[in-house]
C-alpha cells in the first residue's frame, strides 16, 4: 500500500524523471507506459465535519483528477503526484473516480469506494506478519467497523509512522531484527480512535527462497563447469578440503535447485577434480546470495602461478550474478592452463551456485550461406527405406535450447527395420560447395552416442555421393552437428539423406532434425550468435504507442531470399501515427551484452532508405536504454540489419523497442521483422 512518506519520495523522482525527460527527445518519452497502480489514500477530518482529504498514487503519472462520485459534479481539478484534494460528505458510502495521466498522454482511470461515518471505529482486527520473501519486512493489514482508515506506528528507532485504507495492507522494512511494539489506530469521521498494540517479533530470511538464476544453454566445448545443474561439472571435486578453515559447507535445496551453502565464513577452498586448461575460455560466472556478507574475494589458483583475486560487492537478500573477464585475473599474472582451485574469502555465510568459466559461441561450421530446409514452409516430400516409418514434419516438441523453432523433422526407427534405414529428400538447387563445405543440422536424439551418418547425392545418378559419420553428445535435447562435405567430388549433389543410430537395428526410437543449412567453415574462433526471438513458438506480447495499429505475428507474406522462415513480425505504420510511433516487446531474460555486441535482425521495408530505431530499454526503469538507428537499403525484400549495441551500458535490457520510418509520421505502410539474434 502506497504511503504518505512514499509519495513525497515519488514526488521528487517523478520531478527529477520528467525534467530528465523532458531534456531528451519525444521518442524517449513516447515508450512510456500508461500509469499503473492507481489509488488514494483516503483521511477524514475527526470532528463530524465529514471533511475528507483524497491523495492520489501512481505510477508513471504525470497528474491526477478526483470526482467526488457524491452527485456534485465538482472535482479536484488537476493535481500533481503528492498533492491532495479535500471534499465535505455527508455519511454515506460513494464510488470516486480517479484518472491519472502520464507525460504523454496515456489515461487510467479507476474508481474507489471510500465509506463516510461518524460513529467511532467498531471491532478491530488487526493481522501482523513478517513478508515470507523480503528479510525484515513487516506487513500489517486493519479492518475495523465504520473505520476508513489505519495508522501504524512500527516502533522502530525512527519511530515510523504509515497511513493506509482500511482492509489494506502496509509494509514496512525494518534495519535490524528484533522484537518492536507495533501500535494500529484506526480512525472514522467521530473524534474517537480505537487503538491496538502488540510486541511482535521480526525475523531476518538467512537463506534463499528461489532458484539461482537459470544458466544459458551452451554448447559443451564453450563451458568448464565447476558446479551447475546447467552443464556437466568436472568429476571428483572437492567443495569442503580440509585446509583449516572455520567455515562449515553444506549442500542444501532451494526450491529444487542444489546450491553450496558456506557458513561463518572465513576462508574456504574448493580442490578441482582434474587440473584444468581455461585457456580457451574468457569469462568466469559465479552466483552468489547473502544475508550478511557485505563482500566476497574470489581468487582462482594456478598450479604454476599461484592465486590471483577479484573482490565483489554484494547486495544482500538476493542473487549476484558475476561474470568475471578472466582478463582481470591473467593482467595480474595468474596463468590459466593449470588451474586447481577456488578460495573464497570473506564473512557471514554465502550460497554459491553456476560456478563455470566460458567462452563467447562457438561459430558452428561459420557463416551461414543458405538455409536448404527449415520444416517452416511447405514440408518436403520424404522417402523413406530400410522398413522405417514415414518421416514427416511436426510441431517442434522440445522448444528449448538451440532449437526454439516451431517444425522440425520427426523420424521414427521403427522396431525392426534396417540397421541402415533412413530417409531422404530433394533440394530445389544443386548444392554449391564451392565456397561452403559444411552442412550444419540441429539434431535431437534419446540416445548418447549414436551414430548420424549423413549423405549426399546426386537424384539423377546415385552412384555419385559422398556421406560421412558424426555421433550424437547429448540426450533428449537439441544439439547442433555439423558435417564437413569439403572432400566431396564436384557432382550435382540435390538430395540430402540422413540416417540415425546407423548401425544399430530400428527399436521404436524417435529422433528429429531440423535448420538444414549449408555453411563456411569457421572453427571455434569465437564470435557465434544466439536467436532471442523467431516468431515462431508463442508470440510475445506487443505494446504499441504513438496512435498505431497493434503489431501482430502473421505467417511469412515473402518467404523468399534469406527470410523463408514460417512467422514474422508485422508492423503497421497507421496513418495519422506520430513520427515516433513504434512497439515493444519484453524478452524472458535480460539480453546477454557480455558476451554479444551486435543485434541482427531480418526487416522487410516497402522504403527505401526508412530509418528503423532499435532501442534496447529496462522494463523496470525505462530510463536505462541505448537505442541506434540503420536505414533500410532495398524495397519489398528481405534484409538483415545489425545494430551495434557494444556502447550501450551495463543495465538489464530485457525490453525491445522498434520505430520504422523513425521521423515520418505514419502513411498506412507495412513492416515485417524477424529473426532477432545477438552476435558478436
Amino acid at each position: 500500500m502506497k504511503n504518505l512518506k512514499y509519495i513525497l519520495s515519488l514526488l521528487l523522482v517523478i520531478t527529477a524523471f520528467v525534467s530528465c525527460v523532458q531534456e531528451d527527445d519525444i521518442p524517449d518519452v513516447s515508450t512510456l507506459p500508461a500509469p499503473t497502480n492507481v489509488a488514494a489514500v483516503i483521511t477524514i477530518a475527526q470532528d463530524n465535519s465529514g471533511l475528507v482529504t483524497i491523495t492520489p498514487t501512481g505510477e508513471n503519472v504525470a497528474n491526477f483528477r478526483v470526482n467526488y462520485g457524491d452527485g456534485s459534479g465538482e472535482d479536484s481539478g488537476v493535481l500533481n503526484p503528492g498533492e491532495s484534494a479535500q471534499h465535505t460528505y455527508q455519511e454515506g458510502s460513494y464510488e470516486i473516480v480517479i484518472a491519472a495521466s502520464s507525460i504523454n498522454g496515456k489515461t487510467t482511470t479507476v474508481a474507489q469506494t471510500i465509506v463516510v461515518s461518524f460513529q467511532a471505529p467498531e471491532n478491530l482486527i488487526v493481522t501482523i506478519e513478517n513478508d515470507a520473501a523480503i528479510s525484515k519486512q513487516v506487513n500489517v493489514m486493519a479492518t475495523a467497523d465504520f473505520a476508513i482508515s489505519f495508522e501504524v506506528n512500527f516502533g522502530d528507532p525512527a519511530e515510523t509512522v504509515m497511513m493506509s485504507n482500511i482492509d489494506e495492507i502496509v509494509s514496512f522494512t525494518y534495519v535490524d531484527a528484533g522484537v518492536y511494539t507495533i501500535t494500529v489506530t484506526a480512525f472514522s469521521g467521530s473524534v474517537d480512535t480505537i487503538s491496538y498494540s502488540e510486541d511482535f517479533e521480526v525475523t531476518e530470511i538467512l537463506a534463499p527462497l528461489v532458484a539461482a538464476p537459470t544458466a544459458p544453454a551452451r554448447q559443451p566445448e564453450d563451458v568448464i563447469s565447476i558446479y551447475s545443474a546447467a552443464y556437466t561439472d568436472i568429476a571428483g571435486t572437492d567443495f569442503y578440503p580440509d585446509w583449516g578453515q572455520q567455515t562449515v559447507f553444506e549442500e542444501v535445496d532451494v526450491a529444487g535447485d542444489l546450491v553450496i551453502k558456506y557458513g561463518n565464513l572465513n576462508y574456504q577452498g574448493i580442490q578441482y577434480g582434474e587440473i584444468i586448461d581455461a585457456s580457451a575460455m574468457e569469462t568466469l560466472h559465479i552466483d552468489v546470495w547473502t544475508a550478511d556478507a557485505t563482500q566476497v574475494e574470489i581468487y582462482p589458483i594456478s598450479a604454476a602461478s599461484g592465486e590471483q583475486q577479484v573482490t565483489k560487492t554484494l547486495n544482500p537478500s538476493e542473487w549476484n550474478s558475476f561474470d568475471i573477464p578472466l582478463s582481470d585475473f591473467t593482467d595480474q599474472g595468474l596463468t590459466i592452463n593449470d588451474l586447481i582451485q577456488f578460495k573464497f574469502v570473506g564473512s557471514g555465510t554465502i550460497f554459491l551456485d553456476n560456478i563455470y568459466y566460458y567462452k563467447a559461441p562457438s561459430t558452428a561450421g561459420g557463416t551461414t550461406c543458405e538455409v536448404l530446409q527449415d520444416f517452416e514452409g511447405a514440408a518436403p516430400a520424404f522417402t523413406s527405406f530400410g522398413n522405417i516409418a514415414d518421416t514427416q514434419a511436426v510441431a517442434n516438441p522440445d522448444m528449448s535450447g538451440v532449437n526454439t523453432t516451431a517444425n522440425v523433422a520427426q523420424f521414427t526407427k521403427t522396431a525392426g527395420s534396417e540397421v541402415w534405414a533412413g530417409t531422404f529428400f530433394d533440394l530445389a538447387s544443386v548444392l554449391d560447395l564451392s565456397s561452403c563445405n559444411q552442412i550444419s543440422i540441429k539434431t535431437w536424439s534419446p540416445k548418447l552416442g549414436a551414430t548420424v551418418r549423413f549423405k549426399i547425392e546426386n537424384s539423377a545418378d546415385n552412384s555419385q555421393f559422398y556421406e560421412t559419420d558424426l555421433t550424437t553428445t547429448t540426450i533428449n535435447e537439441w544439439e547442433t552437428l555439423v558435417f564437413d562435405v569439403s572432400a566431396a567430388s564436384a557432382f550435382n549433389y540435390d538430395r540430402i539423406v540422413i540416417f540415425f543410430d546407423f548401425g544399430v537395428a530400428g527399436d521404436d526410437s524417435l529422433y528429429y532434425f531440423d535448420e538444414v543449412e549449408l555453411v563456411s567453415s569457421g572453427g571455434s574462433t569465437g564470435g557465434g550468435s544466439l536467436g532471442f526471438e523467431d516468431f515462431e513458438g508463442t508470440a510475445p506480447t506487443f505494446v504499441t504507442f504513438g496512435n498505431m495499429a497493434d503489431i501482430q505475428v502473421i505467417p511469412n507474406p515473402d518467404m523468399s531470399g534469406i527470410n523463408t522462415t514460417g512467422n514474422v513480425a508485422e508492423f503497421s505504420k497507421t496513418g495519422g501515427s506520430e513520427v515516433w510511433a513504434g512497439g515493444f516487446f519484453d524478452t524472458a531474460t535480460p539480453l546477454d551484452l557480455t558476451t554479444y555486441n551486435k543485434i541482427s535482425i531480418k526487416t522487410w521495408s516497402p522504403k527505401n532508405g526508412a530509418v528503423v530505431r532499435l532501442k534496447i530499454e529496462n522494463s523496470a526503469d525505462d530510463s536505462q536504454f541505448f537505442e541506434v538507428d540503420m536505414s533500410t537499403t532495398t524495397t519489398n525484400t528481405w534484409e538483415e540489419l545489425e545494430f551495434d549495441v557494444s556502447s550501450a551500458q551495463a543495465f538489464n535490457y530485457d525490453r525491445v523497442v522498434m520505430f520504422f520510418d523513425f521521423g515520418v509520421a505514419g502513411d498506412d505502410s507495412v513492416y515485417y521483422y524477424d529473426e532477432l539474434e545477438l552476435k558478436n
